[in-house]
């Protein structure tokens, strides 16, 4: 079996240093769709580096995204075809705001192996630290489709009951054609974003958007729309990746608010509502 799941779990960690300038924040958030329109004094707080805010799901990709998902699926005990894998779901501790330099200690390890029937499922754990203490913690799921059926367990259930009633906010943010190739800059060089042939192989008729390019432009929106724009109120932020989006689509993003937490469901405007991000939650002050 490709993925020995008892091996993968007693592997050292893996830890190194990263860091990330203004200019590593300013292209992450150009990535996610800022900077439209160019001139408007809320977006210059994500690209003018004399007034910089961190959207905190930057810490996906800070270090160019070290450890990171490719480099996870080296580790012990863990030896599958790239073609075959897919992001499951992200959940992202923030333990205080993201600063716009910075040079941190980051450790990263799998967590968790879960047995799925056809799907293996790694949860790949990155915890980050600067000399004035923690900043993030970052858990990716990684969905191995066919290397599951060793009889392993299964794991906790991440679905939700839905939202109740109407949302309270529905926006709707474009994706551009050329999104995926100016987003893999950051650091996720994954061919199936970029190359039709690779995608094909993996199954899908074209390349697709990076799940963490949906979940970034999916932040930002909430945080623009009802967090007054203000970045450091952001706590936690958790989804489930349910469903592709493809360069050109348009998401439309539904808010819950409530106490201290807004529940966000994501969908392809153009293709009937597809869900793209269920299960999602961001916790605020």
């Amino acid at each position: 079996m490709p993925i020995d799941a008892a091996k993968a779990l007693a592997a050292e960690p893996r830890t190194g240093e990263i860091s990330w300038t203004p200019k590593d924040i300013q292209l992450y958030h150009l990535g996610i769709g800022a900077g439209r329109p160019a001139t408007d004094p809320g977006e210059l707080r994500y690209t003018l580096e004399s007034r910089l805010h961190v959207l905190p799901s930057f810490a996906t990709v800070a270090g160019a995204g070290s450890p990171g998902v490719i480099s996870g699926l080296s580790l012990p005990g863990v030896d599958v075809d790239l073609a075959r894998v897919l992001h499951g779901g992200q959940a992202l501790t923030l333990h205080r705001p993201l600063p716009a330099a910075g040079t941190a200690t980051a450790t990263g390890r799998i967590a968790a192996v879960y047995d799925k029937g056809k799907a293996a499922v790694l949860v790949m754990r990155a915890e980050v630290a600067d000399a004035d203490g923690p900043l993030w913690t970052n858990d990716a799921q990684i969905y191995v489709r066919g290397e599951g059926g060793w009889g392993g367990d299964r794991g906790p259930s991440t679905r939700l009951d839905p939202p109740a009633g109407e949302p309270g906010k529905v926006v709707e943010r474009p994706v551009r054609e050329d999104q995926a190739l100016l987003y893999r800059l950051s650091g996720d060089l994954n061919p199936l974003h970029a190359d039709p042939d690779f995608a094909k192989r993996a199954g899908f008729e074209r390349p697709i958007l990076h799940g963490l390019c949906t979940y970034g432009m999916t932040l930002k929106a909430v945080v623009d729309t009802l967090l007054d724009g203000d970045v450091t109120r952001v706590r936690s932020y958790t989804t489930r990746f349910a469903g592709v989006v493809h360069p050109g689509e348009t998401l439309r993003v539904r808010m819950w608010p409530g106490s201290g937490e807004i529940r966000i469901a994501v969908s392809a405007a153009e293709r009937h509502d597809a869900s793209v991000l269920a299960d999602t939650i961001v916790e605020h002050s």
